[in-house]
Order: structure tokens, then sequence, then C-alpha cells
């Protein structure tokens, strides 16, 4: 069959909402008005009462009626157009079960909600999400990677990306979808498209649960970690297969009227993906730092490809009921979809029992993979696009920890110096080990001030045969690199002792042979015990959170262009 050409779980569902709501996809529901009444009207879903003529342009509105207005205007859809937009849930309903051969089980409730509404949920959702929640406290370690600026404000950020970008959403938890009450029917047709197919996912797997797996908890003992590490990168995969799964339909909506498809003209694809910046009339997704729009597109981008290569190779029913029964437990996977469809799982190293070593100066703050995606995108910032090239598929696994100085005080707890962080990295092999170390370090003097080498500690390393070590002083304690043949560790603010009695725990731990993949980790239905719980990878939070609150401008702009 011909073949298409061709970071993570809180950062990308927060991202994921931006998307789907300029596609007016899959947020959570605010308030809304309901349908407006309209006579012989049969889209109704069941229980759903009408609400006489629903919202009415506001007065004083300068917008031509019926247009698309800009953000802040208060124009409205006329009570006609709503009753064509209400009017396209059902036969959109019935194309997105025909492309992905989803069952439609039930109705699915629809209602107009208004830009107000929208901005108020959003606001709540910073507040109360545990994704957006656990995003926050990643941001500190983001910051000590040096993937955000330290000086950045990542809350007052994502409040206005989002503002800026969402538009609709299909609400999991009510199962309704709520359509834009300032966008004309035929701008938002594409979009309902995606947003439906959640609604034939969410009628299939349930998504409330099959995509929120990751736990509250911080892991604070061996056992702890192994199992956070084992099912680390399940939600940052699992949002690429509902998005990629939406996205994929959305474009055929829009291919097939012209004789094209997702299947047939793979080259159109990889057009509308290159196209995927989000930076066309978006003033703030156009300043996002790399880590966000990243972020933010990978669902979309990473999804579609790896849909559309299993639609391709294994056919409709693989691509869709079979990702959604045996999603992806990696992003390493999503991004190679042939050793998905092998069976294969992304290698883990072996995080030893660091805890009789640390517990004593740190509290555990945070763990997790460095799975390729965030390798990805630390090399993008770090060395360029052709190291991210490069070094991406290199890559053979990596993990992190990070804990807070149990001596900081509470000022001191929101500043990076207050966090250690270490990080081992595996590779294909030991040149590509040299080059990532290489990278690395040249990366240090925009992650640390005060930055020097450290020659008379690098007059006391320990003689191990094959074995390279670089040592920094930093404003923030010490920066270990060591390098023994495919594996790389870095030590960040541990002291120089600690930091090489670690360097040598964790290497010495992974042996001479290959990875062992975690006991724990299965690729299963959700709701099994192996499946209970999760943690997060470097970027998945970020990945998570915007993934839950809508579909995103950014992701679905060159579609509705094509539609144009």
């Amino acid at each position: 069959m011909k073949r298409m050409p061709g970071w993570k779980a809180a950062l990308q569902r927060m991202l994921h909402v931006s998307v789907i709501a300029w596609l007016g996809l899959s947020v959570p529901a605010a308030v809304s008005a309901q349908e407006p009444a309209v006579p012989g009207n049969q889209s109704q879903a069941e229980g759903q009462q009408p609400a006489g003529q629903g919202n009415k342009p506001a007065a004083g509105a300068q917008a031509k009626p019926g247009s698309k207005a800009e953000p802040g205007a208060t124009m409205q859809i006329t009570p006609e157009q709503a009753q064509k937009l209400f009017g396209l849930v059902d036969q959109l309903l019935k194309f997105s079960s025909d492309e992905t051969g989803l069952p439609v089980r039930h109705d699915v409730k629809r209602q107009l909600t208004t830009r107000a509404a929208v901005e108020s949920y959003l606001e709540e959702k910073f507040n109360e999400d545990q994704d957006a929640k656990r995003m926050e406290r990643s941001e500190i370690v983001l910051k000590k990677f040096g993937l955000l600026d330290r000086d950045f404000d990542l809350k007052p950020f994502l409040v206005a990306l989002l503002k800026e970008q969402i538009e609709a959403y299909y609400d999991a938890k009510t199962k309704t979808v709520n359509l834009l009450d300032w966008i004309t029917p035929d701008d938002q047709k594409p979009v309902l498209a995606h947003e439906l197919t959640h609604a034939l996912q969410d009628q299939h797997v349930d998504l409330e649960t099959w995509s929120e797996q990751t736990p509250e908890d911080v892991s604070v003992n061996s056992a702890g970690d192994t199992e956070h590490l084992a099912k680390d990168e399940l939600d940052s995969a699992r949002e690429a297969v509902t998005e990629g799964q939406a996205t994929a339909v959305m474009m055929d909506n829009v291919l097939k009227p012209m004789g094209h498809s997702l299947l047939k003209d793979p080259e159109v694809v990889e057009m509308i993906k290159q196209q995927m910046t989000g930076t066309t009339d978006s003033p703030v997704m156009a300043r996002a730092p790399l880590l966000l729009s990243e972020s933010l597109l990978f669902p979309y981008r990473d999804g579609l490809s790896f849909e559309q290569d299993v639609w391709m190779d294994m056919g409709q029913t693989a691509a869709f009921a079979g990702t959604l029964d045996r999603p992806p437990a990696s992003t390493w996977e999503v991004m190679n979809p042939r050793e998905y469809e092998k069976g294969h799982l992304a290698r883990i190293p072996l995080l030893p029992n660091i805890h009789p070593l640390v517990d004593a100066l740190y509290q555990p703050y945070d763990i997790g993979q460095v799975g390729q995606l965030d390798l990805r995108i630390l090399a993008k910032i770090y060395g360029g696009e052709q190291a991210s090239r490069d070094l991406t598929s290199a890559w053979d696994g990596g993990l992190y920890w990070a804990g807070q100085a149990r001596a900081a005080t509470a000022a001191e707890k929101t500043h990076t110096k207050s966090v250690a962080l270490l990080y081992l990295s595996v590779w294909k092999s030991p040149a590509s080990a040299q080059e990532f170390t290489a990278m690395y370090a040249s990366a240090l003097g925009r992650q640390f001030s005060g930055l020097k080498v450290d020659r008379e500690a690098a007059r006391s390393a320990p003689a191990t045969e094959g074995e390279t070590e670089q040592v920094y002083s930093t404003d923030e304690g010490p920066v270990v690199l060591t390098t023994r043949g495919r594996l790389v560790f870095v030590a960040e603010s541990f002291d120089l002792a600690l930091a090489r009695k670690l360097a040598a725990l964790l290497m010495d731990a992974q042996g001479t042979g290959a990875m062992q993949l975690a006991q724990a980790r299965k690729r299963t239905r959700p709701g099994s015990d192996a499946d209970a719980g999760s943690h997060e990878t470097l970027t998945g939070s970020m990945v998570q959170f915007l993934s839950g609150c809508g579909v995103m401008k950014a992701a679905v702009e060159p579609t509705v262009r094509l539609a144009k």
C-alpha cells in the first residue's frame, strides 16, 4: 500500500485547549445558551428543551449580521444561522461515523455558547483543573531545564493564548457539543466535524477516564518512582490518538467534496502539516515560546501522521477503533507508527533507589520520562532544527528526577535555585551521546548565570574507564555532565560529591546490555488495573491541559483555508 511522505501531558492538554477552541473541537462546556427554538427542527437531542429565540445581536453591534466577528466584538449569529448550525450536527455526526467506523450509539446534545461563557470557563479551568495545577507545578522544572526563560510568567500568557484561540468544544462531562454564537455555520463546519469525532470516541471509550490516567500525587519512594516512569507517557500518546483521528476526519470532510482524501492525497496532508504554525492572524501564538507551540501542535500534527500511517497500512478499523482499544503508550510510538504496528514499546531507563542519597536534603518534587517528543523540543531549543532532527532519531530513552531543598524558605521555593535536577539520557550510539553532551554543555550559558568551568573539580574526577566528566560552577550550584558509552548523566545544583554518587548509581544500573522494559508497563484497554495511574513526562502536563480545553486555531487554520 502506498505510504504517506513523510512534549507533553499537562502542556499538551493546555495547548490542545487553544487549538480545539479555534476549531471548535473539544473543550469542556461553560455556561451557554440552549438551542434556539426553530419550527420543525428535528436536530435537538433527547431531553433538550428550546429556549425561545436564543441570543440576538447585541445593541450597538457594528459587525455585519452573520459575519465572523473579531475578538471582543458583540456580533452574534442570527436565529436562521443557528438553525443551520444545529442541523449540521446530525449530518456531520453521520459523516464522522462513516469515516471512522465508530458507531453512533446515541444522539449528541448541542447548544450555543457565548464568548463570555468560554472565557469564564477558561478562568475556572485554570483555577480548578488538575492538569492546570500540575502544569503550574512543573513550571519551575521546565525553567530549570532551560525550556522556559527564568522570568517567563506561564499562567497569564496561557490565559491570553487560549482566549485568542478557543472557538468551540465538545464537553465529555455533559456529552454536549458547544457551538459558538459568533461564528457562522460555514466557518464552524470543519471544526464541528472534528468535535463530533470526539463525541464518537467518547461513546466508544469514555474519554474522561480514557484520556486522564495521571495521579495527583508525587512519588516518594523507589516503588512509586518505577510505577510513575512505567506509565509516564500514556496521556500524551492518547491525546495524539484522539486529536489525530479528529483532524483526519476534519480534513476529509473538506477534501472529499473536491475529489481528494487523506488516503489518496498524502501530499496534501504534508502541506497542511507544514502550515500548522498558528502564527497567521494569531499575535499571542506568534510570541509563544517554542515549548508551548510544539506542545500545542504535537497531538494534531504528529497525531495526524500516526493515524494516516496506521490507516494506510492496516485499514480503517485499526486506525480508529483499534488505536482507541490498543492505544500507543509513548510519544515514540506516535512518532514512529510502524513500531506501534509491530507492537514495540519504547525503552525506559532504570531508576535505582536514589532516596537514601537524596531524601535527607530534598523533598521529591517531580519525576518523569524525557520522551522522544521532549527531546525533540529540547534539542530544537538548545541546538536548532538540524540538531533536533539528528538527535531525535538517535534518542533511545530518558528520565529525570527533581527534588526541592527541604531548607528552602517559602520565597526561595518559587525560584529554580531551590530545585536540584538529575537527567539520564540514553542514545543509540556513543557518537550521538557525545553530540548531545556537547550541545547540552553549549546551552548552559542560557540556563545559568555565572557559568564557569570548574577546573579544580575536574582534577578530582574519578578515573573510570570510558567515562568523561565536565563540571561547571553556576549561581545555582554545580552542574555536572558525565558521559559513558551511550549514556549521558546531567546533575544540576546537587553538590559535587552527591552528583558523582548519583551518576555512578544510575549509570551502573543500566548495565552493559539493552535497556529493560519496566515490568508494570502494559498496553491494555482502559479500566484495567494495569492502567490505574501514571505521571507526567517533562512536557506532558502542558500538552494535557491544552488538549483538554478545546481545539486550537493553529491546528485547524490550514484546513479551513483549504475549504475556502
